[in-house]
């Protein structure tokens, strides 16, 4: 997983609870090859989850594509996820609409995927 140092525990993502549901951090690269949430990765002290997208950090091109990658990740509807913070940024924050608890677990189950194909 992209960020971990052998001997040394995998970071851990901070899951904000909002009034809506939850938001967590994202360091997002524009202009890949490919989109794709990669896992979790420390940036500048903080965990934060890896997301790559094909479109270009232009007219918001950008984070509409991450607000449909990270909506079919959890496999969600693509109106329940927003950037709500650091548009024109490498980290930005994105809300994600629901149950806290429900968001919270489907959101672990995830990153537990990142874990397994790892070890």
């Amino acid at each position: 997983m992209a960020g971990t140092v052998p001997g040394r525990p995998a970071p851990q993502l901070k899951i904000r609870q909002t009034e809506t549901g939850v938001a967590l951090a994202v360091r997002l690269t524009p202009k890949s090859a490919r989109d794709a949430v990669e896992g979790i990765e420390e940036f500048g002290g903080d965990p934060v989850l890896k997301a790559r997208v094909r479109a270009v950090p232009e007219n918001g091109q950008a984070n509409a594509a991450l607000e449909t990658l990270i909506a079919d990740w959890l496999d969600l509807p693509r109106t329940s996820v927003w950037v709500i913070q650091g548009a024109k940024a490498r980290i930005k924050i994105v809300a994600v609409d629901g149950s806290v608890i429900g968001l919270s677990a489907l959101i672990a189950t995830r990153l537990t995927e990142f874990r397994d194909s790892a070890s």
